[in-house]
């Protein structure tokens, strides 16, 4: 497939990544310890914001208006912040959070949540181990499970959920977990994401190829129902009472994300397929002719002011998994990374409000702060300034390349009535090839459109 020239590096927005002389931070975004500087400003204002360790509070929450998956989202770009900086600053803080909200089945399913929780909420807790066990971030000692297990437990929650939720529409997880909330009857895309997302980096992890097939199978049920166009498309989600036939075609940086990092783990998991690399270059494609202007990222609510609470985090996300994309499919780092220094850049003009002087606002794209503040935007400016530090970081860890230490459990996740343990089976080269192989073969058969357009490309 041809990439069109929006991935191509212009002077219109490559000179964004340089010296940011405006704000009340500055930082040359190619210069290491610079960044570093920034980032550990913006870490300190985006903490401001958790009430968690007060007295009486509950360690892992965010006080409102921030629902519980947001703060399992903030803690991952904590993780990533000592990752990325080396700085130990909010690693207790992180270690507490993460694990009074283990909950029951070592899933992250705390009872206090069952009113709100999602399979995608809590996906993002389990995506936050996941960055835990891959990045090698301290474990929490004591009788707590490893960050790996815990991953493992989420993601064994939710394959033990696919089986009741494909009597409709033939596969994909629903919105809901449980029965009395609102959205039971909604597929919507983040939740399978999550699903794919932890499925694809746990294969690599792990080397285990059960997850890798699941990837596949995931991947395949948003594509074969439409919520990824043949276009590279991300939708929002779909509705069980019309077997899926109508879609909602609102469009996040998130779902696009996601998608991208998992495609990208794929990638590398199948040493470089052929089917996997078409759908990164896709992806990427898309994701950069909607998110970005003038190599800017930016959400497609903010030129309406509309962005709720949920979605001025959003593109904390995509910088997160853009970065991991160019460590896990390198043929994407030209492409990448002047995205993420335009990006930050753009960013750090923002930072001259709140009562720091240096917190930052939502919309990149206006040269300086916009009025609003807040979790999700000082999430966002984290991730895409500390991003640019991907290539200075060691590797993602991994037990099957004998990098990783992270202490897995394939019981956990299994001890809930609708759940049944899995028997992993270990990767051949085999796998790795069929898991790019079946994928093809699937694609060909599924809309002749479709297939047409990635073979003749």
């Amino acid at each position: 497939m041809r990439w069109s020239s929006s991935l191509s590096c212009t002077a219109a927005f490559c000179a964004l990544a340089g010296q940011v002389a405006e704000a009340t931070i500055t930082a040359t975004i190619t210069d290491q310890a610079s960044v570093k500087s920034a980032a550990k400003i913006i870490a300190k204002d985006l903490m401001s914001y958790y009430t968690g360790d007060n007295p009486g509070d509950v360690a892992g929450n965010l006080p409102s208006p921030y629902y519980w998956w947001e703060a399992g989202a903030m803690f991952g770009t904590m993780i990533n912040y000592w990752y990325y900086t080396g700085d130990t600053t909010y690693n207790g803080m992180t270690t507490r959070a993460m694990v009074h909200q283990i909950g029951e089945d070592t899933a992250f399913m705390p009872k206090n949540q069952s009113k709100t929780e999602g399979n995608d909420d809590q996906g993002f807790w389990g995506m936050a181990a996941m960055t835990a066990a891959e990045t090698k971030f301290p474990d929490a000692g004591g009788d707590n499970p490893g960050w790996l297990a815990l991953a493992q437990g989420t993601w064994t929650t939710q394959q033990g959920r696919w089986a009741e939720a494909a009597q409709t529409c033939g596969g994909g997880l629903r919105w809901q977990i449980f029965t009395f909330n609102n959205g039971y009857d909604y597929k919507n895309t983040i939740s399978n994401g999550c699903f794919f997302n932890l499925g694809a980096r746990l294969a690599l992890y792990t080397g285990n190829a059960t997850y890798a097939d699941w990837a596949v199978r995931s991947f395949e049920w948003v594509w074969n129902i439409g919520l990824i166009s043949p276009t590279y498309e991300v939708f929002d989600g779909t509705n069980i009472r019309d077997n899926c036939t109508s879609k909602d075609h609102n469009t996040w940086s998130y779902n696009a994300g996601i998608f991208l990092l998992g495609s990208a783990t794929m990638y590398n998991y199948t040493n470089g397929s052929a089917i996997w690399q078409e759908r990164v270059s896709g992806l990427l494609n898309t994701t950069i002719s909607k998110f970005f202007v003038d190599g800017v990222m930016r959400e497609l609510c903010e030129p309406s002011g509309k962005c709720n609470v949920d979605q001025r985090s959003f593109k904390a996300y995509l910088a997160r998994w853009l970065a991991a994309t160019v460590r896990l499919a390198p043929f994407t780092e030209k492409t990448i990374t002047p995205l993420l220094q335009s990006s930050a850049a753009a960013a750090l003009k923002t930072c001259t409000a709140g009562t720091s002087g240096t917190q930052c606002g939502l919309m990149w794209t206006t040269g300086s702060f916009d009025g609003s503040l807040g979790v999700g935007e000082s999430m966002a400016a984290l991730e895409v300034v500390q991003s640019n530090l991907i290539t200075t970081t060691s590797a993602w860890a991994s037990a099957a390349k004998g990098t990783g230490n992270s202490t897995g459990d394939i019981t956990a996740g299994t001890t809930g009535a609708a759940n049944k343990a899995l028997t992993l089976k270990p990767i051949t080269a085999g796998d790795r090839i069929g898991a790019g192989v079946l994928t093809a073969l699937v694609m060909i058969g599924v809309v002749g459109g479709s297939a047409t357009m990635m073979i003749s490309e």
